[in-house]
């Protein structure tokens, strides 16, 4: 992956930066503390993405404090995830921020050009799955991703997904998203050759405890080369299949 770290490197190599500057930017206050968080400014030079702000269990006060300090510090593509429709009015009273309602995802900044080797699939079984497709789809984008969404195509009606077998088959990565018994991860799991990072969703009667039925049969996929996440984790899916999308070759 390009990380922050490349491209300052790769800077002075073009003479675009001299070493001092990028001893500065390297060697700069690695987190601040707010008291009530600590900003981990870092983590885009670590990990080639900047942190992101989870929403849920802050008052909005608390997080545009957070943004604040992030924008300050050059941040400028910032994620705010399971943010309530409540918070991010108040929110977007202070910051240029577009929010997502049924991801329940607030942005700032421009969403980048996909820069990622190929493109990613995000599929559902049911319409009822797609707060969580929306969460995995709109992370993928803003981490630059190319994303393809499939929505209802579960096994209930496989036709429905066997229509999209040219999109299955190219995905760099696919994000298979379902609830009740979760099969559309083993069904997309046996026809693609790229990696498929499942997703179990709370959706369901009684018997699917809350998605607990679902991630237990993900767990026990019989298709190769399925992983799976919690349940309802569209952004750590989404997270996992943009760093697959965005792998290098490593000698």
């Amino acid at each position: 992956m390009n990380t922050n770290v490349k491209r300052i490197l790769e800077s002075v190599e073009k003479g675009e930066m001299t070493s001092d500057e990028a001893l500065l930017l390297l060697k700069s206050a690695p987190f601040e503390d707010l008291g009530y968080a600590k900003i981990d400014y870092h983590r885009s030079i670590r990990q080639g993405v900047p942190e992101v702000i989870y929403g849920a269990g802050k008052t909005p006060d608390q997080i545009k404090g957070i943004l604040s300090s992030m924008i300050e510090n050059g941040q400028d593509n910032i994620l705010i995830t399971r943010l309530s429709k409540e918070a991010a009015a108040k929110i977007a009273k202070s910051f240029d921020i577009t929010y997502y309602t049924d991801a329940r995802i607030a942005c700032y900044g421009e969403t980048p050009a996909p820069d990622g080797i190929g493109k990613i699939v995000v599929a559902t079984g049911g319409t009822s799955d797609i707060p969580v497709a929306e969460e995995a789809a709109i992370t993928a984008e803003r981490f630059g991703n190319k994303v393809v969404r499939l929505y209802d195509v579960g096994v209930a009606g496989l036709h429905r997904l066997l229509a999209h077998k040219e999109e299955i088959m190219t995905a760099s990565v696919i994000i298979a998203i379902a609830g009740m018994e979760g099969a559309l991860a083993s069904v997309i799991g046996g026809l693609a050759d790229c990696p498929v990072i499942a997703v179990p969703t709370s959706v369901g009667y009684g018997a699917a405890f809350e998605g607990l039925s679902a991630l237990l049969s993900m767990l026990n996929s019989c298709a190769s080369g399925v992983s799976v996440v919690n349940i309802d984790n569209g952004f750590g899916a989404a997270y996992q299949a943009s760093m697959i999308n965005h792998m290098e070759a490593k000698s």
